[in-house]
Protein backbone atom coordinates (compact mmCIF):
# COMPACT_ATOMS: atom_id res chain seq x y z
CA UNK A 1 0.00 0.00 0.00
CA UNK A 2 1.27 3.39 -0.97
CA UNK A 3 1.82 6.11 2.09
CA UNK A 4 -0.69 8.40 0.58
CA UNK A 5 -3.20 5.27 0.53
CA UNK A 6 -2.07 4.97 4.07
CA UNK A 7 -2.64 8.22 4.97
CA UNK A 8 -6.22 8.40 2.90
CA UNK A 9 -7.08 5.24 4.74
CA UNK A 10 -6.25 6.30 8.58
CA UNK A 11 -7.87 9.99 7.57
CA UNK A 12 -11.34 7.84 6.43
CA UNK A 13 -10.96 6.25 10.32
CA UNK A 14 -10.50 9.39 12.05
CA UNK A 15 -13.05 11.29 10.12
CA UNK A 16 -15.21 8.34 11.07
CA UNK A 17 -14.47 8.63 15.23
CA UNK A 18 -14.62 12.43 14.88
CA UNK A 19 -18.14 11.85 13.42
CA UNK A 20 -19.40 8.76 16.16
CA UNK A 21 -17.92 11.19 18.87
CA UNK A 22 -19.89 13.80 17.30
CA UNK A 23 -22.76 11.66 17.10
CA UNK A 24 -22.39 10.85 21.04
CA UNK A 25 -22.24 14.61 21.94
CA UNK A 26 -24.66 15.71 20.04
CA UNK A 27 -27.15 13.03 21.22
CA UNK A 28 -25.83 13.85 25.12
CA UNK A 29 -26.93 17.74 24.36
CA UNK A 30 -30.15 16.22 22.89
CA UNK A 31 -31.51 14.83 26.39
CA UNK A 32 -31.86 16.27 29.63
CA UNK A 33 -30.79 13.78 32.53
CA UNK A 34 -32.44 13.48 35.67
CA UNK A 35 -31.38 11.38 38.47
CA UNK A 36 -33.07 9.28 40.73
CA UNK A 37 -32.14 8.50 43.93
CA UNK A 38 -33.45 5.92 45.99
CA UNK A 39 -33.22 2.69 47.54
CA UNK A 40 -34.04 0.04 45.75
CA UNK A 41 -32.75 -2.63 48.27
CA UNK A 42 -32.12 -2.75 51.81
CA UNK A 43 -34.90 -1.84 54.86
CA UNK A 44 -36.40 1.13 52.86
CA UNK A 45 -36.81 -0.30 49.41
CA UNK A 46 -40.37 -1.43 50.12
CA UNK A 47 -40.70 2.08 50.12
CA UNK A 48 -39.03 3.96 47.99
CA UNK A 49 -39.00 1.24 45.01
CA UNK A 50 -42.62 3.01 44.32
CA UNK A 51 -40.83 6.16 43.97
CA UNK A 52 -39.08 5.53 41.31
CA UNK A 53 -40.76 4.11 39.09
CA UNK A 54 -43.38 6.84 39.69
CA UNK A 55 -40.61 9.03 38.30
CA UNK A 56 -39.63 7.17 35.53
CA UNK A 57 -43.61 6.91 34.73
CA UNK A 58 -43.34 10.75 34.97
CA UNK A 59 -40.39 11.23 32.67
CA UNK A 60 -42.50 8.94 30.27
CA UNK A 61 -45.44 11.61 30.66
CA UNK A 62 -43.51 14.53 30.32
CA UNK A 63 -41.46 13.07 27.12
CA UNK A 64 -44.42 12.04 25.27
CA UNK A 65 -45.36 15.70 25.07
CA UNK A 66 -42.43 16.68 23.83
CA UNK A 67 -39.75 16.73 26.49
CA UNK A 68 -38.65 20.27 28.44
CA UNK A 69 -37.02 22.78 26.08
CA UNK A 70 -37.64 20.42 23.10
CA UNK A 71 -35.03 17.57 24.44
CA UNK A 72 -36.24 14.49 25.89
CA UNK A 73 -36.06 13.43 29.33
CA UNK A 74 -32.92 11.05 30.44
CA UNK A 75 -33.47 9.38 33.39
CA UNK A 76 -30.18 7.94 35.57
CA UNK A 77 -31.19 5.81 38.58
CA UNK A 78 -29.06 4.58 40.78
CA UNK A 79 -29.60 2.48 44.23
CA UNK A 80 -28.32 3.54 47.63
CA UNK A 81 -29.33 0.50 48.89
CA UNK A 82 -30.71 2.29 52.59
CA UNK A 83 -26.57 2.72 53.42
CA UNK A 84 -26.92 6.38 54.10
CA UNK A 85 -23.19 7.31 53.91
CA UNK A 86 -23.92 5.58 50.43
CA UNK A 87 -26.39 8.50 49.57
CA UNK A 88 -23.86 10.86 49.73
CA UNK A 89 -21.74 9.23 46.87
CA UNK A 90 -24.22 8.37 44.80
CA UNK A 91 -25.14 12.06 44.87
CA UNK A 92 -22.04 13.44 43.89
CA UNK A 93 -21.67 10.83 41.14
CA UNK A 94 -25.24 11.96 39.79
CA UNK A 95 -23.99 15.51 40.38
CA UNK A 96 -20.02 14.87 38.94
CA UNK A 97 -20.13 11.64 36.64
CA UNK A 98 -23.34 12.13 35.24
CA UNK A 99 -23.78 15.80 35.31
CA UNK A 100 -27.76 15.65 36.03
CA UNK A 101 -29.76 18.71 35.92
CA UNK A 102 -31.85 17.74 38.72
CA UNK A 103 -32.30 14.69 40.89
CA UNK A 104 -35.39 13.15 42.79
CA UNK A 105 -34.99 11.36 45.98
CA UNK A 106 -34.01 10.64 49.10
CA UNK A 107 -36.77 9.41 51.82
CA UNK A 108 -35.27 9.26 55.24
CA UNK A 109 -34.15 12.84 56.71
CA UNK A 110 -30.82 10.98 57.55
CA UNK A 111 -30.46 9.69 53.49
CA UNK A 112 -31.24 13.64 52.84
CA UNK A 113 -29.04 14.93 55.31
CA UNK A 114 -26.57 12.86 54.37
CA UNK A 115 -26.78 14.17 50.63
CA UNK A 116 -27.49 18.03 51.58
CA UNK A 117 -23.71 19.17 51.90
CA UNK A 118 -22.63 17.68 48.24
CA UNK A 119 -25.91 19.12 46.68
CA UNK A 120 -25.01 23.01 48.94
CA UNK A 121 -21.24 22.39 47.44
CA UNK A 122 -21.80 21.40 43.87
CA UNK A 123 -25.17 23.78 43.55
CA UNK A 124 -27.31 20.72 42.62
CA UNK A 125 -30.84 20.66 43.58
CA UNK A 126 -32.75 18.05 45.16
CA UNK A 127 -36.18 17.47 44.94
CA UNK A 128 -37.47 15.85 48.61
CA UNK A 129 -40.87 14.04 48.57
CA UNK A 130 -41.59 12.99 51.77
CA UNK A 131 -42.83 13.87 55.01
CA UNK A 132 -40.57 15.12 57.31
CA UNK A 133 -39.54 16.78 60.41
CA UNK A 134 -39.06 20.76 59.52
CA UNK A 135 -36.10 22.17 60.94
CA UNK A 136 -34.15 22.64 57.83
CA UNK A 137 -34.55 25.28 54.95
CA UNK A 138 -31.79 24.64 52.14
CA UNK A 139 -31.62 26.79 48.70
CA UNK A 140 -31.25 23.65 47.07
CA UNK A 141 -33.78 21.63 48.00
CA UNK A 142 -38.08 21.74 47.16
CA UNK A 143 -39.85 20.19 50.00
CA UNK A 144 -42.52 18.64 47.99
CA UNK A 145 -43.86 16.36 51.62
CA UNK A 146 -45.12 17.94 54.55
CA UNK A 147 -44.16 19.60 57.29
CA UNK A 148 -45.32 18.73 60.75
CA UNK A 149 -47.54 21.22 60.73
CA UNK A 150 -48.98 19.80 57.38
CA UNK A 151 -49.39 16.44 58.90
CA UNK A 152 -47.92 15.32 62.75
CA UNK A 153 -49.89 18.24 64.96
CA UNK A 154 -53.45 17.98 63.08
CA UNK A 155 -53.20 14.55 63.06
CA UNK A 156 -52.79 14.67 67.27
CA UNK A 157 -54.97 17.53 67.05
CA UNK A 158 -57.68 15.04 65.17
CA UNK A 159 -57.18 12.21 68.10
CA UNK A 160 -57.68 14.84 70.87
CA UNK A 161 -60.88 15.26 69.32
CA UNK A 162 -64.10 14.51 69.80
CA UNK A 163 -64.06 12.73 66.67
CA UNK A 164 -60.89 11.33 66.68
CA UNK A 165 -61.79 9.58 70.47
CA UNK A 166 -60.87 12.07 72.69
CA UNK A 167 -57.27 10.65 73.24
CA UNK A 168 -55.77 11.55 76.96
CA UNK A 169 -52.43 9.70 76.68
CA UNK A 170 -49.99 9.37 74.27
CA UNK A 171 -47.16 6.42 72.73
CA UNK A 172 -44.76 7.77 70.76
CA UNK A 173 -43.28 4.88 69.21
CA UNK A 174 -40.52 5.26 65.67
CA UNK A 175 -37.76 4.09 64.17
CA UNK A 176 -34.68 5.62 65.84
CA UNK A 177 -33.37 8.64 63.76
CA UNK A 178 -33.62 12.26 63.09
CA UNK A 179 -37.72 12.26 61.76
CA UNK A 180 -38.88 10.44 64.33
CA UNK A 181 -37.00 11.92 67.37
CA UNK A 182 -37.44 15.12 66.31
CA UNK A 183 -41.29 14.90 65.56
CA UNK A 184 -41.68 13.52 68.91
CA UNK A 185 -39.56 16.47 70.49
CA UNK A 186 -42.04 18.84 68.62
CA UNK A 187 -45.31 16.25 69.98
CA UNK A 188 -43.94 16.47 73.04
CA UNK A 189 -44.06 19.89 73.29
CA UNK A 190 -47.51 20.40 71.37
CA UNK A 191 -49.20 17.80 74.16
CA UNK A 192 -47.67 19.73 77.45
CA UNK A 193 -49.28 22.96 75.60
CA UNK A 194 -52.44 21.16 75.52
CA UNK A 195 -51.98 20.22 79.19
CA UNK A 196 -50.92 16.54 78.91
CA UNK A 197 -48.47 15.44 81.43
CA UNK A 198 -45.26 13.73 80.99
CA UNK A 199 -46.80 10.92 82.50
CA UNK A 200 -49.63 10.24 80.04
CA UNK A 201 -46.62 10.17 77.53
CA UNK A 202 -44.70 6.85 76.51
CA UNK A 203 -42.12 7.15 74.03
CA UNK A 204 -40.61 4.54 72.28
CA UNK A 205 -37.96 3.83 69.52
CA UNK A 206 -36.57 0.43 67.37
CA UNK A 207 -34.02 0.14 65.35
CA UNK A 208 -34.24 0.22 60.97
CA UNK A 209 -35.60 -3.58 60.51
CA UNK A 210 -36.76 -4.09 63.73
CA UNK A 211 -38.95 -7.30 63.73
CA UNK A 212 -39.74 -8.32 67.28
CA UNK A 213 -42.59 -6.34 68.39
CA UNK A 214 -44.05 -8.25 70.85
CA UNK A 215 -42.46 -6.78 74.00
CA UNK A 216 -43.39 -2.92 72.61
CA UNK A 217 -46.76 -3.65 72.10
CA UNK A 218 -46.86 -5.17 75.05
CA UNK A 219 -45.88 -2.43 77.10
CA UNK A 220 -48.48 -0.12 75.04
CA UNK A 221 -51.43 -3.03 76.08
CA UNK A 222 -50.30 -2.04 80.21
CA UNK A 223 -49.77 1.66 79.10
CA UNK A 224 -53.37 2.04 77.63
CA UNK A 225 -55.05 -0.02 80.66
CA UNK A 226 -54.01 2.38 83.05
CA UNK A 227 -57.62 4.35 82.94
CA UNK A 228 -57.53 7.32 80.11
CA UNK A 229 -58.18 7.12 76.58
CA UNK A 230 -54.68 6.01 74.86
CA UNK A 231 -53.91 6.19 70.98
CA UNK A 232 -50.41 5.54 69.13
CA UNK A 233 -48.22 7.85 67.07
CA UNK A 234 -45.86 5.65 64.53
CA UNK A 235 -43.37 7.30 63.22
CA UNK A 236 -42.01 3.75 62.36
CA UNK A 237 -40.15 3.48 58.97
CA UNK A 238 -39.48 0.75 56.48
CA UNK A 239 -39.91 -3.32 56.57
CA UNK A 240 -40.48 -2.82 60.30
CA UNK A 241 -43.96 -2.02 59.86
CA UNK A 242 -44.72 -5.10 58.81
CA UNK A 243 -44.32 -7.00 61.85
CA UNK A 244 -45.54 -3.92 63.95
CA UNK A 245 -49.14 -4.11 62.04
CA UNK A 246 -49.04 -8.01 62.35
CA UNK A 247 -48.30 -8.14 66.37
CA UNK A 248 -51.00 -5.00 66.36
CA UNK A 249 -53.57 -7.86 64.54
CA UNK A 250 -51.65 -10.70 66.76
CA UNK A 251 -52.25 -9.24 69.93
CA UNK A 252 -56.01 -8.06 69.34
CA UNK A 253 -55.50 -4.22 69.72
CA UNK A 254 -58.26 -2.68 68.12
CA UNK A 255 -58.83 0.63 66.65
CA UNK A 256 -61.77 1.00 68.88
CA UNK A 257 -59.62 0.12 72.17
CA UNK A 258 -55.97 2.23 70.79
CA UNK A 259 -56.17 3.43 67.80
CA UNK A 260 -53.03 3.88 65.51
CA UNK A 261 -52.09 6.75 63.85
CA UNK A 262 -49.30 6.38 61.11
CA UNK A 263 -46.60 8.98 59.65
CA UNK A 264 -45.14 6.95 57.27
CA UNK A 265 -47.39 3.54 56.16
CA UNK A 266 -49.57 4.06 53.24
CA UNK A 267 -51.29 1.86 50.75
CA UNK A 268 -47.83 0.69 49.32
CA UNK A 269 -46.80 -0.65 53.08
CA UNK A 270 -50.44 -2.05 53.58
CA UNK A 271 -49.49 -4.47 50.22
CA UNK A 272 -48.16 -7.21 52.54
CA UNK A 273 -50.32 -6.95 55.23
CA UNK A 274 -53.77 -8.53 56.27
CA UNK A 275 -55.67 -5.30 56.86
CA UNK A 276 -58.84 -7.13 58.42
CA UNK A 277 -57.01 -6.83 62.05
CA UNK A 278 -56.25 -3.50 61.49
CA UNK A 279 -59.82 -2.04 60.55
CA UNK A 280 -60.02 1.58 62.02
CA UNK A 281 -56.53 2.17 62.59
CA UNK A 282 -55.44 5.18 60.64
CA UNK A 283 -52.86 7.38 58.43
CA UNK A 284 -52.30 10.85 58.25
CA UNK A 285 -51.26 12.03 54.76
CA UNK A 286 -51.88 14.85 52.04
CA UNK A 287 -53.05 12.23 49.62
CA UNK A 288 -55.04 8.83 49.92
CA UNK A 289 -55.24 6.95 46.48
CA UNK A 290 -59.42 6.83 47.35
CA UNK A 291 -59.97 10.71 46.79
CA UNK A 292 -62.65 10.65 44.31
CA UNK A 293 -61.88 13.45 41.55
CA UNK A 294 -61.23 13.27 37.65
CA UNK A 295 -57.80 13.85 37.68
CA UNK A 296 -56.65 10.96 40.45
CA UNK A 297 -59.22 8.69 38.35
CA UNK A 298 -57.14 9.48 35.12
CA UNK A 299 -53.79 9.13 37.08
CA UNK A 300 -54.49 6.10 39.13
CA UNK A 301 -55.60 4.52 35.63
CA UNK A 302 -52.90 5.19 33.65
CA UNK A 303 -50.05 4.39 37.05
CA UNK A 304 -52.05 0.98 36.91
CA UNK A 305 -51.91 0.57 32.65
CA UNK A 306 -48.02 1.83 33.17
CA UNK A 307 -47.08 -0.81 35.44
CA UNK A 308 -48.89 -3.69 33.30
CA UNK A 309 -47.17 -2.51 29.80
CA UNK A 310 -43.46 -2.39 31.73
CA UNK A 311 -44.04 -5.68 33.28
CA UNK A 312 -43.35 -4.27 36.64
CA UNK A 313 -43.07 -6.84 39.81
CA UNK A 314 -46.39 -7.06 41.25
CA UNK A 315 -48.37 -4.64 38.30
CA UNK A 316 -51.52 -6.19 39.24
CA UNK A 317 -51.48 -4.89 42.47
CA UNK A 318 -50.20 -1.65 42.47
CA UNK A 319 -50.95 1.63 44.16
CA UNK A 320 -50.47 5.00 44.54
CA UNK A 321 -49.82 6.65 47.97
CA UNK A 322 -48.72 10.19 49.32
CA UNK A 323 -44.80 10.27 48.21
CA UNK A 324 -45.80 8.98 44.58
CA UNK A 325 -48.06 11.93 43.99
CA UNK A 326 -45.06 14.16 45.70
CA UNK A 327 -43.03 12.66 43.43
CA UNK A 328 -45.05 13.13 40.12
CA UNK A 329 -46.31 16.58 41.53
CA UNK A 330 -42.88 17.64 42.37
CA UNK A 331 -41.37 16.51 38.73
CA UNK A 332 -43.93 18.28 36.66
CA UNK A 333 -43.37 21.18 38.49
CA UNK A 334 -39.61 21.59 38.39
CA UNK A 335 -40.47 20.63 34.00
CA UNK A 336 -42.70 23.74 34.46
CA UNK A 337 -40.03 25.88 36.19
CA UNK A 338 -37.22 25.14 33.89
CA UNK A 339 -39.83 25.64 30.58
CA UNK A 340 -40.26 29.76 32.24
CA UNK A 341 -36.53 29.75 33.06
CA UNK A 342 -35.46 28.47 29.72
CA UNK A 343 -32.25 26.54 30.88
CA UNK A 344 -31.83 23.99 33.50
CA UNK A 345 -29.57 25.95 35.25
CA UNK A 346 -30.20 25.08 38.79
CA UNK A 347 -30.16 29.03 40.30
CA UNK A 348 -32.22 29.94 37.78
CA UNK A 349 -34.54 26.79 37.87
CA UNK A 350 -34.66 27.30 41.69
CA UNK A 351 -35.65 31.02 41.28
CA UNK A 352 -38.25 30.34 38.53
CA UNK A 353 -40.25 27.01 40.63
CA UNK A 354 -41.43 30.42 43.39
CA UNK A 355 -44.92 29.78 43.29
CA UNK A 356 -45.52 27.14 40.56
CA UNK A 357 -48.94 25.54 40.70
CA UNK A 358 -49.92 22.08 39.56
CA UNK A 359 -53.34 20.35 39.90
CA UNK A 360 -52.39 16.95 41.67
CA UNK A 361 -54.25 14.30 41.96
CA UNK A 362 -55.11 15.16 45.97
CA UNK A 363 -57.87 17.14 43.92
CA UNK A 364 -55.98 20.40 45.18
CA UNK A 365 -54.03 23.16 42.95
CA UNK A 366 -51.07 22.71 44.83
CA UNK A 367 -48.45 26.01 44.86
CA UNK A 368 -44.56 26.25 45.51
CA UNK A 369 -44.40 29.05 48.30
CA UNK A 370 -42.70 31.76 46.80
CA UNK A 371 -40.35 32.08 49.84
CA UNK A 372 -39.76 28.46 51.59
CA UNK A 373 -39.26 26.03 48.93
CA UNK A 374 -42.45 23.78 50.82
CA UNK A 375 -45.41 23.03 49.10
CA UNK A 376 -49.23 24.43 50.05
CA UNK A 377 -50.66 20.88 50.81
CA UNK A 378 -53.96 19.59 52.49
CA UNK A 379 -53.71 17.36 55.35
CA UNK A 380 -55.74 14.35 55.31
CA UNK A 381 -56.89 11.48 58.08
CA UNK A 382 -57.62 8.43 56.48
CA UNK A 383 -59.34 5.30 58.06
CA UNK A 384 -57.73 1.65 57.34
CA UNK A 385 -60.28 -0.43 55.42
CA UNK A 386 -60.14 -3.77 54.63
CA UNK A 387 -58.71 -3.90 50.64
CA UNK A 388 -56.03 -1.74 52.09
CA UNK A 389 -57.36 1.57 51.37
CA UNK A 390 -57.78 4.22 53.29
CA UNK A 391 -61.61 6.54 53.48
CA UNK A 392 -60.89 9.38 54.40
CA UNK A 393 -62.55 10.37 57.72
CA UNK A 394 -61.02 14.01 58.27
CA UNK A 395 -59.44 16.81 55.52
CA UNK A 396 -58.76 20.24 55.62
CA UNK A 397 -60.58 22.72 53.04
CA UNK A 398 -57.84 24.14 51.61
CA UNK A 399 -53.90 23.29 51.66
CA UNK A 400 -52.46 24.53 54.34
CA UNK A 401 -48.65 26.66 54.18
CA UNK A 402 -46.10 24.62 55.54
CA UNK A 403 -44.21 26.21 58.88
CA UNK A 404 -40.73 24.83 58.15
CA UNK A 405 -39.66 26.29 61.89
CA UNK A 406 -41.71 24.53 64.26
CA UNK A 407 -42.97 27.19 66.97
CA UNK A 408 -42.77 24.30 69.71
CA UNK A 409 -38.95 24.53 69.49
CA UNK A 410 -37.48 27.48 70.99
CA UNK A 411 -35.54 29.87 69.30
CA UNK A 412 -37.88 28.98 65.69
CA UNK A 413 -39.68 32.14 66.32
CA UNK A 414 -36.22 33.76 65.34
CA UNK A 415 -35.52 32.17 62.53
CA UNK A 416 -36.58 33.64 58.67
CA UNK A 417 -38.73 32.09 56.19
CA UNK A 418 -36.82 32.15 53.47
CA UNK A 419 -33.54 29.62 52.22
CA UNK A 420 -30.19 31.78 52.01
CA UNK A 421 -29.33 32.26 48.16
CA UNK A 422 -27.81 29.14 46.29
CA UNK A 423 -23.91 29.70 45.32
CA UNK A 424 -24.50 29.73 41.93
CA UNK A 425 -24.35 32.36 39.30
Amino acid sequence: MSTRRKFLKVGVIAASLALAGMSSAVFAADTIKVGILHSLSGTMAISETSLKDMALFTIDEINAKGGVLGKKLEPVVVDPASNWPLFAEKARQLLTQDKVAVTFGCWTSVSRKSVLPVFEELNGLLFYPVQYEGEELSPNVFYTGAAPNQQAIPAVEYLMSKDGGSAKRFVLLGTDYVYPRTTNKILRAFLKSKGVADADIMEDYTPFGHSDYQTIIAKIKKFSSEGKKTAVISTINGDSNVPFYKELGNAGLKATDVPVVAFSVGEEELKGIDTKPLLGHLAAWNYFQSVKNPVNTDWVKKWKAYAVAKKLPGADKFVTNDPMEATYVGIHMWAQAVAKAKTTDPTKVAAAMAGQTFKAPSGFTLKMDEKNHHLHKPVMIGEVQPNGQFSVVWQTKAPVRANPWSPFIAGNEKKGDTPTKMTGK
